[in-house]
């Protein structure tokens, strides 16, 4: 049987901006990590419907490269985040109050190109914002990053990939025989149902957001596509914490 230790949770409370290690969480059916890409920054161009809406209405790393350098704290029983990039100093906010909404529009403006749809407005949808239509948990294999590294002869961050949860004690690219799979994770059970397809942003350095690595066309050239990472859904509530061991049915 396939296992092994969970290395890493985070989270990414704001779609696209900032990323939070956490030690621990617990997991609901059905749901997204707890405020993983709870809110999301809309750009003039967006054309939002009600609820979950696709990516390329939001400002992103992938239009806006600097942005993967912000990192992210969480206050969850305020609301209240602090974001941090090393050309813009520090801010803290509340994204549901509407009077800050403008300091942090001024504050992260500078960060996207003048030639793209500028930020907006932050919006929620009810559930995560995650790429995937479905609420989804974002699985990676830290074998495999450690093979596209070496493939590239660059050390790749955890973070170039926006997931959530990264285990180790699996062979390189065995995820890709996990789905429809269930991953059990401390009392926690996910089902593993996509591959993740990815985009520009895994090119960029998050400790500086500039774009130094083609990731997309070493996954081209070493394995015919342009995936990394599965989504998984939470079928069975548990908590989690790093160091647990996982296995797969």
């Amino acid at each position: 049987m396939t296992g092994g230790r969970l290395d890493h949770i985070c989270r990414h409370p704001i779609k696209g901006h900032g990323r939070e290690a956490l030690a621990s969480v617990r997991l609901s059916e059905g749901a997204c990590l707890p405020w993983d890409r709870h809110w999301a920054v809309a750009h003039e161009a967006a054309k939002l419907t009600e609820g979950w809406n696709p990516c390329v209405n939001f400002a992103r790393a992938a239009k806006a490269p600097a942005l993967m350098a912000i990192e992210s704290t969480l206050d969850e029983a305020t609301g209240t985040v602090t974001l941090r990039h090393p050309d813009r100093g520090e801010i803290t906010f509340r994204p549901d109050d509407a009077a800050d909404t403008p300091r942090f529009l001024d504050w992260v403006r500078p960060l996207n190109p003048e030639n793209r749809a500028q930020p907006a407005r932050i919006v929620t949808a009810g559930r995560g914002m995650t790429d995937s239509d479905f609420a989804s948990v974002a699985i990676l294999n830290m074998a495999s990053l450690a093979d596209l590294s070496a493939r590239m002869g660059h050390d790749l961050s955890i973070h170039r990939w926006r997931g959530n949860l990264w285990l180790s004690g699996a062979e390189a690219w065995d995820e890709w025989n996990w789905l429809g799979r269930r991953l059990h994770i401390g009392d926690a059970i996910l089902e593993i149902r996509e591959r993740i397809t990815r985009c520009s942003a895994t090119t960029v350095e998050p400790a500086t957001g500039i774009s130094n690595a083609d990731t997309l066309r070493a996954l081209e050239a070493n394995f015919g596509h342009q995936d990394f990472g599965l989504y998984a859904v939470v079928v069975t509530p548990g908590t989690i914490a790093t160091g647990d061991a996982w296995t797969l049915e």
